[in-house]
Protein backbone atom coordinates (compact mmCIF):
# COMPACT_ATOMS: atom_id res chain seq x y z
CA UNK A 1 0.00 0.00 0.00
CA UNK A 2 1.26 3.45 -0.90
CA UNK A 3 2.20 5.91 1.82
CA UNK A 4 0.21 9.09 2.33
CA UNK A 5 3.10 11.19 1.04
CA UNK A 6 3.29 9.09 -2.15
CA UNK A 7 -0.45 9.42 -2.70
CA UNK A 8 -0.18 13.17 -2.14
CA UNK A 9 2.72 13.47 -4.58
CA UNK A 10 0.77 11.49 -7.19
CA UNK A 11 -2.40 13.57 -6.89
CA UNK A 12 -3.71 14.89 -10.19
CA UNK A 13 -2.87 18.50 -9.24
CA UNK A 14 0.68 17.59 -8.24
CA UNK A 15 1.27 15.57 -11.40
CA UNK A 16 0.36 18.69 -13.39
CA UNK A 17 2.73 20.73 -11.22
CA UNK A 18 5.52 18.15 -11.64
CA UNK A 19 5.10 18.24 -15.42
CA UNK A 20 5.20 22.06 -15.45
CA UNK A 21 8.24 22.24 -13.17
CA UNK A 22 10.01 19.67 -15.34
CA UNK A 23 9.17 21.71 -18.42
CA UNK A 24 10.70 24.73 -16.69
CA UNK A 25 13.93 22.80 -16.09
CA UNK A 26 13.71 22.11 -12.37
CA UNK A 27 15.67 19.15 -11.01
CA UNK A 28 13.94 16.36 -9.10
CA UNK A 29 15.40 17.75 -5.87
CA UNK A 30 13.87 21.15 -6.58
CA UNK A 31 10.54 19.55 -7.46
CA UNK A 32 10.57 17.59 -4.19
CA UNK A 33 11.26 20.80 -2.27
CA UNK A 34 8.37 22.55 -4.06
CA UNK A 35 6.09 19.65 -3.09
CA UNK A 36 7.21 19.97 0.54
CA UNK A 37 8.87 16.53 0.72
CA UNK A 38 12.47 15.37 0.92
CA UNK A 39 14.30 14.27 -2.17
CA UNK A 40 14.46 10.74 -0.74
CA UNK A 41 10.68 10.67 -0.27
CA UNK A 42 10.25 11.78 -3.87
CA UNK A 43 12.60 9.01 -5.07
CA UNK A 44 10.67 6.41 -3.02
CA UNK A 45 7.39 7.71 -4.49
CA UNK A 46 8.78 7.20 -8.02
CA UNK A 47 9.43 3.53 -7.15
CA UNK A 48 5.97 2.94 -5.64
CA UNK A 49 4.18 0.09 -7.49
CA UNK A 50 0.82 1.87 -7.44
CA UNK A 51 1.72 5.49 -8.21
CA UNK A 52 5.37 5.55 -9.30
CA UNK A 53 4.62 5.09 -12.99
CA UNK A 54 2.37 8.17 -13.00
CA UNK A 55 5.08 10.29 -11.37
CA UNK A 56 7.76 9.00 -13.75
CA UNK A 57 5.49 9.63 -16.71
CA UNK A 58 5.01 13.25 -15.61
CA UNK A 59 8.79 13.61 -15.42
CA UNK A 60 10.00 11.68 -18.46
CA UNK A 61 7.40 12.49 -21.09
CA UNK A 62 7.58 16.15 -20.26
CA UNK A 63 11.39 16.22 -20.47
CA UNK A 64 11.29 14.54 -23.87
CA UNK A 65 8.63 16.90 -25.18
CA UNK A 66 10.49 19.97 -23.96
CA UNK A 67 13.81 18.73 -25.35
CA UNK A 68 12.19 18.16 -28.75
CA UNK A 69 10.55 21.58 -28.69
CA UNK A 70 13.85 23.29 -27.88
CA UNK A 71 15.67 21.28 -30.52
CA UNK A 72 13.06 22.21 -33.11
CA UNK A 73 13.21 25.90 -32.19
CA UNK A 74 17.03 25.90 -32.29
CA UNK A 75 16.93 24.33 -35.75
CA UNK A 76 14.27 26.80 -36.89
CA UNK A 77 16.38 29.71 -35.61
CA UNK A 78 19.52 28.29 -37.27
CA UNK A 79 17.95 28.11 -40.73
CA UNK A 80 15.69 31.17 -40.44
CA UNK A 81 11.94 31.33 -40.91
CA UNK A 82 9.01 33.48 -41.93
CA UNK A 83 5.88 34.35 -40.00
CA UNK A 84 2.89 36.65 -40.28
CA UNK A 85 2.32 39.44 -37.80
CA UNK A 86 -1.35 40.36 -37.43
CA UNK A 87 -2.44 43.76 -36.09
CA UNK A 88 -6.10 44.45 -35.46
CA UNK A 89 -7.73 47.76 -34.61
CA UNK A 90 -11.12 47.97 -32.97
CA UNK A 91 -13.54 50.85 -32.53
CA UNK A 92 -16.36 50.36 -30.05
CA UNK A 93 -15.77 46.61 -30.06
CA UNK A 94 -15.94 46.28 -33.84
CA UNK A 95 -12.94 45.27 -35.96
CA UNK A 96 -12.18 48.22 -38.23
CA UNK A 97 -8.76 47.40 -39.58
CA UNK A 98 -6.72 44.22 -39.89
CA UNK A 99 -3.15 44.35 -41.15
CA UNK A 100 -1.10 41.24 -41.93
CA UNK A 101 2.62 41.76 -42.36
CA UNK A 102 5.00 39.04 -43.50
CA UNK A 103 8.13 39.02 -41.32
CA UNK A 104 11.40 37.24 -41.99
CA UNK A 105 13.81 36.07 -39.29
CA UNK A 106 17.19 35.51 -40.95
CA UNK A 107 19.32 32.45 -40.17
CA UNK A 108 21.28 32.84 -36.93
CA UNK A 109 24.99 32.01 -37.23
CA UNK A 110 25.36 31.41 -33.48
CA UNK A 111 22.55 28.87 -33.55
CA UNK A 112 24.14 27.21 -36.57
CA UNK A 113 27.49 26.95 -34.81
CA UNK A 114 25.87 25.54 -31.67
CA UNK A 115 23.89 23.02 -33.71
CA UNK A 116 26.89 21.85 -35.73
CA UNK A 117 29.27 21.61 -32.78
CA UNK A 118 26.81 19.44 -30.90
CA UNK A 119 25.48 17.36 -33.79
CA UNK A 120 28.78 16.86 -35.66
CA UNK A 121 31.50 17.35 -33.06
CA UNK A 122 34.21 15.51 -35.02
CA UNK A 123 33.81 17.92 -37.93
CA UNK A 124 33.03 21.17 -36.07
CA UNK A 125 34.78 20.98 -32.69
CA UNK A 126 37.06 23.96 -31.94
CA UNK A 127 39.79 21.70 -30.63
CA UNK A 128 40.67 18.70 -32.72
CA UNK A 129 42.09 15.61 -31.08
CA UNK A 130 45.37 14.64 -32.63
CA UNK A 131 46.91 11.20 -32.33
CA UNK A 132 50.48 11.85 -31.19
CA UNK A 133 51.35 8.20 -30.61
CA UNK A 134 54.24 8.18 -33.10
CA UNK A 135 55.68 11.41 -31.69
CA UNK A 136 55.43 10.08 -28.13
CA UNK A 137 57.13 6.81 -29.10
CA UNK A 138 59.97 8.76 -30.75
CA UNK A 139 60.28 10.96 -27.64
CA UNK A 140 60.47 7.85 -25.43
CA UNK A 141 63.21 6.49 -27.71
CA UNK A 142 65.24 9.72 -27.52
CA UNK A 143 64.81 9.91 -23.73
CA UNK A 144 65.95 6.30 -23.45
CA UNK A 145 69.07 7.11 -25.46
CA UNK A 146 69.77 10.13 -23.28
CA UNK A 147 69.39 8.05 -20.12
CA UNK A 148 71.75 5.45 -21.60
CA UNK A 149 74.44 8.12 -22.05
CA UNK A 150 74.47 9.22 -18.43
Amino acid sequence: MASKSTMAIASEDNLIRIAAWTRNGLSEGQIAKNLGVSHQTFIRAKKDPDFGSKICEALINTKDVVDFEVENQLFKRAIGYEYEEVKEEYEMGVLTKRTVTKKIVPPDVSAQIFWLKNRKPTDWRDRREVDNTIALEKLDEVLGQIRGCE
